[in-house]
């Protein structure tokens, strides 16, 4: 796993600035806290390597979803687009807003296709949602395009790709707003957390009341004096979050080297297997590399090289057959299993389009889903484990040559 590979001293530097002041919440208490403000240097931080103009800090990278589409204005009687391959937290926001995620297929990046967005546009069409999977990112210039001739928001997902760009450009800053995700096995980690950015102001500061309660965060008002634009939640990052995610954050590009290092020395491995392919990225330099995506010509094959594999401890992941990550595959979801007896949003009269999940609309990812493998790249790799990674391919290409 990446940034929680490397927690250490500087982490816990950063804890203890916050622990010695006393002020765990991010706001308020000025006096108090000493000059320590964690979750704004790591906003600041943020903001600044992804050259926005704003960076909100969040309580994850779910909630960072839930905020950005509400600050976006989508609720009932919306469609959004989300590809059919990314966990479950994308679809879940979409319907935590009331409005209904609209299933779209993949192409050879495993990735949201731009050329089937067109197709799935009706009159409640809304946004779109690409979602930059496994590290590597979508056609995001493409979406953007299609989405541009259609008046739709773009909201990126980028909680799997931190740190990753395309054709120089951070990824987050395509769309009108970008969501990221710090939890335990992402990039860099704050335990939880996740950030929201963008450079449209209004977006910011619909996003930052919102997240708040609807507080304007007035310095000369108390809280209870505030005046509020709207009824808000409370998604607040806290400054323990704060702290460990900017000592994450300082190591982002040390990671994202190392685990680039490590991805290419794993596909010179993998590359001995006979009939493998790997999985297209748009742009190989921006690939953030935290897995390794390979396909062979057809489900049984890659099976056999998953067991193979496994049996040799290194554990590959097929994704069609994964239970968080493919549509598909989420039964309480095909069953409207919501929170609300009357199945809402699914269900609401005031949504006009077809809910339709099966999977005979994304040919691309049952097909592909089904023959591609991901093993995750870490970031330190000892002698000896590179050595057991290589007796674990070697027996896979045993297995495929037998």
């Amino acid at each position: 796993m990446p940034g929680k590979e490397l927690i250490g001293k500087e982490e816990l530097k950063e804890i203890m600035d916050v622990m010695e002041t006393g002020v765990l919440m991010r706001y308020e208490f000025d006096t108090e806290r000493k000059g320590v403000y964690k979750v704004r240097d790591f906003e600041d931080a943020f903001r600044a390597y992804c050259g926005v103009e704003h960076a909100l800090g969040v309580t994850s990278g779910s909630a960072a979803l839930v905020v950005a589409l509400n600050a976006l204005g989508i609720g009932p009687e919306d469609e959004v687009i989300v590809p059919a391959f990314t966990f479950v937290a994308t679809f879940e926001a979409v319907c935590e807003v009331g409005a209904v995620p609209v299933m779209a297929d993949i192409d050879d990046t495993l990735n949201l296709n731009p050329d089937v967005i067109e197709s799935l546009i009706t009159p409640s069409t809304r946004a779109v949602i690409p979602v930059h999977m496994c590290g590597a990112m979508a056609r995001i210039d493409e979406i953007v395009a299609v989405a541009r001739r259609h008046n739709l928001i773009v909201l990126e997902d980028t909680a799997q790709s931190c740190g990753g760009t395309y054709k120089g450009r951070h990824l987050g800053t395509f769309g009108n707003m970008g969501t990221f995700s710090f939890d335990y096995v992402k990039t860099i980690t704050a335990a939880e957390g996740g950030m929201v950015i963008t450079n449209d102001k209004t977006l910011a500061d619909r996003a930052e009341w919102y997240h708040d309660h609807g507080h304007h965060h007035d310095p000369a008002l108390s809280r209870g004096q505030e005046k509020h634009e709207f009824i808000g939640f409370n998604f607040r990052m806290n400054e323990l979050q704060g702290a460990v995610g900017l000592a994450q954050f300082r190591k982002l590009d040390y990671i994202v080297g190392e685990q680039r290092r490590n991805k290419a020395k794993m596909k010179e491995m993998l590359s001995r297997l006979d009939g493998v392919g790997f999985r297209a990225i748009p742009d190989p330099d921006g690939d953030t590399a935290t897995f390794i995506g390979f396909h062979f010509s057809d489900g049984v094959t890659a099976h056999t090289v998953q067991k193979a594999l496994g049996e040799n401890g290194v554990d590959a992941v097929i994704y069609k057959d994964n239970a968080w990550h493919y549509l598909p595959n989420w039964e309480h979801f095909l069953e409207y299993k919501t929170m609300n007896p009357r199945k809402y949003p699914f269900l609401n009269p005031s949504n006009k389009g077809v809910v339709d999940y099966n999977r005979e609309r994304i040919p691309v990812a049952e097909d592909l889903l089904g023959r591609t493998l991901f093993i995750q790249i870490p970031v330190i790799v000892s002698d000896e484990r590179w050595g057991e990674i290589e007796r674990a391919v070697t027996a896979a290409k045993t297995v495929l040559t037998a």
